[in-house]
């Protein structure tokens, strides 16, 4: 048994001294604790750069797991003559894009930030994501809710266009065909549109 012991930290020895592509390597020939060694290399790190781009610690630590989930999944299709440490960040910085892309399209980020403006392109709102925690789920269904209330208070062609552009993501050529009016008039619309929505909203918010 003791020997046992002795040669695993024979072993981890060994593995701090090696460099990451040696652990990659090892890793893929089947060694054990090659990819735990990796992992424990890089997480503090990459959870202190991911939290500095998102601004959120638990955040980032999930988001490092799953840098992690994804390095596992491809590993045997890295390039070894590349480092893996440019991977790594590489992946970690996609997914904090992503995180703040998606965070970006969330109904309440977006209704911060109704009284200065509007985003210039046409991602519509999006209320659910299925790998949402349940209480995030609860949250954007409210906002959901809410949301439809407020709009159906507005004009009903205030309605439309505004429905189409800010829940269904059309252009304005796409609004404009469908609602038969000219550019201009969907433009003029949709800023009436967005400007009673904020006002109406932003009690319910606060």
């Amino acid at each position: 048994m003791g020997h046992v012991k002795s040669e695993e930290r024979k072993q981890g020895v060994a593995l701090l001294e090696m460099g990451d592509s040696e652990l990659v390597a090892a890793h893929l020939d089947g060694h054990p604790l090659a990819f735990s060694e990796l992992y424990n290399r890089y997480r503090d790190r990459l959870v202190h750069f991911i939290a500095r781009k998102t601004g959120d610690r638990d955040r980032a630590e999930d988001l490092v797991q799953e840098a992690f989930v994804r390095v596992t999944r491809h590993l045997h299709r890295f390039d070894q003559s590349k480092k893996f440490s440019t991977w790594i960040y590489t992946i970690c910085s996609n997914l904090s894009k992503n995180e703040l892309r998606n965070r970006s399209r969330s109904p309440l980020v977006l209704f911060q930030k109704l009284t200065t403006h509007w985003e210039s392109d046409h991602r519509p709102l999006q209320f659910e994501d299925s790998a949402m925690k349940p209480d995030r789920l609860y949250q954007n269904r409210y906002l959901e809710e809410i949301v439809e209330k407020t709009v159906s208070e507005l004009p009903e062609h205030h309605q439309l266009v505004f429905r189409l552009r800010e829940l269904e993501g059309k252009s304005y050529e796409e609004i404009a065909d469908i609602t038969g009016v000219n550019l201009g008039t969907v433009k003029s619309r949709l800023h009436r549109a967005r400007t009673s929505f904020a006002e109406l909203i932003e009690p319910l918010l606060n």
